[in-house]
């Protein structure tokens, strides 16, 4: 089970993003403010934040930068009324993953927690093989029978996802928001363009192809299925 925690100084927000979380099968730890925040940390592991920037004492892109200097590649979702595109630049800069401005659609927050995890996840797992096809993550390099190349990160990302849960079919929505995430100009011509240009680049390869599963979204499966 993954430990969220919700840094909120507003207590019913806080307890109800906890039971929205909770109900989602997520492990949740409340904190008022970041030193709390902070001493949990210290504590306890946690997969991933969700922050509210005003606060009494450390707001929440102070406490961003805080964790970020010392190392904390854990994945931090804010959640404020702050909406400015200033405000959110200044969000994206401190080291925050995602961004929502309040009133915000409670299982959109879910949507959103799911794909940041999904794209920790594959970040923290480095390396995928499948047949020969070999993946490394952090370099983009691809290796199969006809040599190496490294891809565009978007590209190697894709490509990571779907090989990462073959037979598993992908609607154009979860990729665009597991890959693209918060890029909100992205559009499902980006993704078939995207996908077009992994298919030129691995026609030839004998360990995979990707599948356009019409009115839903993509799959990869084995050459020999």
């Amino acid at each position: 089970m993954f430990n969220i925690l919700v840094l909120e100084d507003d207590r019913d927000l806080r307890e109800l993003f906890c039971r929205t979380l909770s109900k989602n099968d997520y492990s949740p730890v409340g904190a008022e403010n970041a030193a709390a925040a902070l001493d949990i940390l210290d504590r306890e592991y946690i997969d991933l934040i969700i922050s509210d920037v005003m606060m009494p004492g450390m707001n929440g892109f102070e406490f961003i930068r805080e964790i970020r200097d010392a190392g904390m590649t854990i994945p931090v979702l804010i959640i404020t009324a702050k909406g400015d595109i200033s405000d959110k630049e200044s969000g994206f800069s401190s080291g925050a993953d995602d961004y929502m401005v309040k009133p915000i659609d409670i299982n959109e927050m879910i949507f959103r927690v799911s794909a940041l995890l999904r794209r920790a996840r594959i970040a923290s797992e480095k390396k995928l093989a499948f047949g020969g096809t070999v993946l490394e993550y952090g370099s983009w390099t691809v290796e199969d029978a006809s040599g190496k190349q490294i891809l565009p990160q978007k590209e190697f990302m894709l490509l990571y996802k779907l090989l990462s849960y073959p037979g598993q079919i992908f609607t154009r929505q979860q990729i665009l928001d597991d890959i693209w995430g918060f890029e909100g100009e992205t559009d499902s011509h980006t993704l078939d363009v995207h996908i077009s240009r992994l298919r030129d680049r691995f026609r030839n390869n004998t360990d995979f192809r990707i599948v356009t599963i019409r009115g839903l979204g993509y799959r990869a499966v084995k050459n020999d299925e």
